[in-house]
């Protein structure tokens, strides 16, 4: 006899859709995906922000699961043998204090949040031509903010007209602003892990395209200055950030290749701003037009990149999570970015004073990034030295002087042709065992006697007899190298210092930002009271002696590194 008493549905409702979903990975289904009970290599995008120690769940923000959930006692489960406890990850009862967004309340396991299988918000997932035209607008905003950097190399007459200083002064103009990249990253960076990429870029680049028109229309030298720090600090935000969007999109296994190209973006974007302003300069004898034709630039850069979605995987999830909290009830569902809440202090520690620490306490750090330095500084001295040398020796306009520049973009692009080759073998040293950093170094030693051979070539021809393209092919020389070395240098340090790996490239950054706005200022000095031939030559035997890092530390950098690194 069937009963005809019916069900009370009021007392038990039927489960939502998105309750539906909230259920965690298994033990099986996570070792089938390949958590083990070793943690895996952070990557060097990973949030640095409050994460002192080695995080819980580094897989969580590459990692495809099924659920899009891994529960807390899951981890501990499969980990048992390893760091992971109950303490590090934190209990229930304390949830609530780890993020504000989380409601009051909770008493359940704490679950992370992870990308679904096949996740379209994953950027992984996009399209190849997609992800290779988000690197492409990345490169753009890099040679977009190097480009506006040296404008003003291509009129330092103009500013001492206008403003009735020395040359010394005009050129401080473009030093300045690459002060301002020294000292943007340090907010740019940290913000970024807080709120995401996209906003930053939005924020910063808006200033940076605001703060051009002070700059056409100031009236007087120390408001030029001001502004021109103020367009470095806002605009460094794609110095320090592009390289992470880049990283974002591509595995570790694709970015080498789109890294390798990126790489080539600082150092070609300063190289096209003489050449541009330079035919400013001789056409309308207009400074202003400097600063709008840059300002419609950065603007036109601005929207490009505003209308890219967010690519970096903790925010994406963070949200996510504050979805899945409201949807579900649950103030439990959180991402381990979530379970630490930085304080200022937390900020100003990793952001400020960790690179600084390293600075001071890391030598093999120090001597990459004065490698790096150096190169860095002569790629501006040239800025100074063609004026003094084809304006002296062929009395070049500043249009002509800019097309001098040319050929170190051709130099690039030869570096670039190079790189697939480089990649493709050290892919081939991966498939054959475990690669160190030092396997990182092969487009360095191709690149590093360039750099050298360039100022030697560029002081042997600096006669008024032998043919410009004598001392102009030195560019060639020299963007070859450069790029080589860059991208050889930058992959060196990111594999040297894995874990903290994002406070060596901002002590890169630093350094490599003091040492281009420094060399500017006695370039043209150091040309006049040397001569042409000595003040190249001085260089050249400079390059000599750093040539020797990158062959040191690829010959005994695995011992130097176990003496000498302290992290």
């Amino acid at each position: 006899m069937s009963s005809t008493i019916p069900e009370d549905h009021s007392e038990k409702p039927e489960p939502s859709h998105a309750q539906h979903q909230l259920v965690a990975e298994t033990q099986e289904s996570l070792r089938n995906l390949g958590i083990s009970e070793t943690h895996a290599a952070l990557d060097y995008n990973y949030p640095t922000i409050g994460h002192d120690s080695d995080p819980i769940f580094p897989e969580e923000y590459t990692l495809e699961t099924n659920t899009g959930l891994v529960s807390q006692k899951t981890l501990e489960q499969i980990r048992s043998h390893s760091s992971v406890s109950s303490t590090q990850i934190g209990t229930p009862a304390n949830a609530n204090e780890l993020n504000t967004d989380l409601e009051k309340g909770g008493n359940g396991p704490i679950e992370f949040v992870t990308f679904t299988t096949h996740d379209p918000e994953h950027p992984y997932n996009w399209s190849r031509a997609y992800r290779w035209y988000i690197t492409l607008v990345a490169s753009a905003l890099v040679v977009c903010v190097a480009f506006g950097s040296s404008i003003v190399t291509g009129g330092l007459g103009l500013i001492e007209e206008k403003y009735n200083v020395s040359l010394e002064v005009a050129i401080l103009t473009c030093s300045i602003m690459v002060c301002g990249f020294a000292v943007g990253p340090l907010l740019w960076s940290p913000l970024s892990e807080i709120i995401g990429r996209r906003p930053v870029y939005i924020i910063s680049l808006g200033l940076y395209v605001i703060f051009n028109i002070p700059c056409a229309l100031s009236p007087n030298i120390g408001g030029l200055l001001v502004c021109r720090f103020l367009c470095g600090v806002f605009s460094s935000s794609g110095l320090s950030l592009a390289g992470g969007t880049i990283a974002d999109i591509w595995s570790i296994e694709e970015r080498g290749m789109a890294i390798a190209y990126f790489a080539a973006a600082p150092y070609c974007g300063p190289v096209l701003g003489p050449i541009v302003t330079g035919w400013i300069n001789v056409g309308s004898h207009r400074l202003d037009l400097f600063f709008w034709v840059n300002l419609a630039f950065a603007g036109a850069i601005m929207i490009l990149v505003g209308l890219v979605p967010e690519t970096y995987a903790p925010v994406i999830l963070k949200r996510r999570a504050a979805r899945l909290r409201k949807e579900s009830g649950n103030p439990n569902i959180i991402t381990e970015q979530e379970t630490t809440k930085p304080t200022l202090r937390d900020i100003a520690r990793t952001s400020l004073i960790r690179p600084i620490t390293m600075i001071m306490t890391e030598p093999v750090l120090d001597l990459m990034c004065m490698y790096i330095v150096l190169i860095y500084a002569m790629l501006y001295a040239f800025f100074f030295a063609y004026p003094v040398i084809f304006g002296k020796l062929y009395g070049y306009n500043d249009g002509q002087i800019g097309l001098m520049f040319i050929p170190i973009l051709i130099g690039a692009a030869f570096a670039l042709l190079l790189t697939p080759a480089i990649e493709n073998h050290f892919r081939k040293i991966c498939s054959a065992r475990s690669p160190t950093p030092e396997d990182r170094l092969l487009a360095a030693l191709i690149g590093a006697p360039f750099i050298p051979i360039a100022f030697f070539l560029l002081g042997a021809t600096s006669y008024k007899h032998i043919i410009w393209v004598g001392p102009a092919s030195s560019g060639i020389a020299f963007g070859f190298g450069m790029v080589l070395c860059y991208y050889a240098v930058n992959n060196y340090i990111i594999d040297s210092y894995q874990k903290y790996a994002a406070s060596a490239l901002a002590a890169k950054v630093f350094l490599r930002s003091g040492g281009g706005a420094a060399f500017p200022l006695f370039t043209t000095q150091m040309y006049n009271r040397l001569g042409l031939q000595w003040a190249s030559w001085l260089l050249a035997f400079i390059g000599v002696a750093m040539v020797f890092i990158p062959y040191v530390f690829w010959l005994f950098g695995g011992r130097l590194r176990a003496k000498m690194s302290h992290e």
